[in-house]
């Protein structure tokens, strides 16, 4: 009789435990940033939780509070880490196809852009607002998990809330446009046209490029509609002919995935603003080609997607900005 009680009790821990699993691998992702680095808390989650021998009463509530407990101390080493980062530092991407439609998470809870706004706040302050934002807890339920009271969280998520909006872009076309916006632009790099491209990017456009001192990436942001053109064209010229490009889906927004020679190379997302006769413009430019935060990428790497031309920008050399970069 014990035998079969502990059997089904832990039977129903590892239902509860599945039933919120997406749960606390958004929640591990959105405070740091790292797909490796989440997937290990939510083992290190099922651990806690597979020890547990009572009832709990809310085993969601549980289980995030222990993988956001998990993640503020994973935080204290990951800002060391990137205090002596090479360059600007983004957020591993998560990729899927374009049509994707289950597994995607929201993503005005987790852009590229609103991760790297995150970063620039506290620890509390970001498990705060990822607790009340992204999954609706809330400030009593925040409270309980972090061990302060709810007229603190609530302070602080006020605060937290009034950084982010400060921040964050601020234009929010709906995705089809965004999607077309984003083809236009990958046609215009496929086919080397600088022209194009230049009527595709807001005057003001930055680019970061994350290398992490493991591929030579620029080391700083690249601003300018010219700068940016011809520095992305000189890019594609150094990848050689193998160079390929595709849309997908990056943190639920349009993006694209250069492979060379079937290998991810990079995988870019970008921001809009509206222009004077209403048409989009690409406003930013976040390309992730660290190869560590790209590893977990290479399954998608099998579609070839178009290819750019054999040396499309070759006659228009990276402007300024383009000399820290080299494929």
């Amino acid at each position: 009789m014990t035998d079969t009680h502990e059997t089904g009790a832990a039977e129903t821990r590892l239902a509860d435990f599945e039933q919120h699993r997406r749960m606390v691998f958004g929640i591990a992702y959105r405070m740091l940033g790292s797909v490796a680095d989440a997937e290990d808390l939510v083992q290190d989650t099922w651990l806690r939780w597979s020890g547990v021998t009572g009832p709990v009463a809310s085993p969601g509530g549980f289980l995030a509070r222990t993988v956001t407990n998990l993640a503020l101390n994973r935080l204290d080493s990951a800002a060391v880490r990137r205090e002596s980062y090479v360059g600007p530092w983004l957020p591993e991407p998560l990729v899927a196809e374009p049509d994707a439609t289950d597994g995607v998470e929201r993503a005005e809870t987790v852009s590229l852009a609103l991760l790297v706004v995150l970063e620039s706040l506290s620890p509390l302050e970001r498990a705060v607002f990822v607790l009340k934002e992204a999954f609706g807890f809330s400030y009593q339920e925040i409270a309980e998990a972090l061990d302060r009271t709810e007229t603190a969280c609530r302070q602080v998520g006020s605060r937290a809330r009034a950084h982010v909006r400060a921040r964050r872009p601020r234009y929010d076309a709906p995705p089809e446009l965004r999607r077309r916006a984003t083809d236009r632009f990958l046609a215009a790099c496929v086919g080397g046209d600088l022209n194009r491209m230049l009527e595709l990017l807001a005057p003001d456009v930055t680019t970061w490029s994350d290398g992490g001192g493991v591929i030579r990436a620029a080391v700083r942001p690249v601003i300018g509609a010219e700068n940016v053109a011809r520095f992305t064209l000189g890019v594609l010229s150094r990848l050689g002919d193998g160079v390929a490009a595709r849309p997908v889906l990056v943190n639920g927004e349009p993006g694209l995935l250069v492979t060379v020679d079937g290998a991810v190379d990079s995988v870019s997302v970008f921001d809009f603003v509206e222009g004077a006769d209403g048409t989009l413009l690409i406003s930013a430019i976040r390309a992730v080609r660290n190869p560590h935060k790209l590893a977990h990428l290479t399954p998608l790497a099998t579609d070839p997607g178009p290819s750019a031309p054999a040396g499309s920008g070759s006659s228009n050399p990276a402007g300024s900005g383009g000399g820290t970069e080299r494929a």
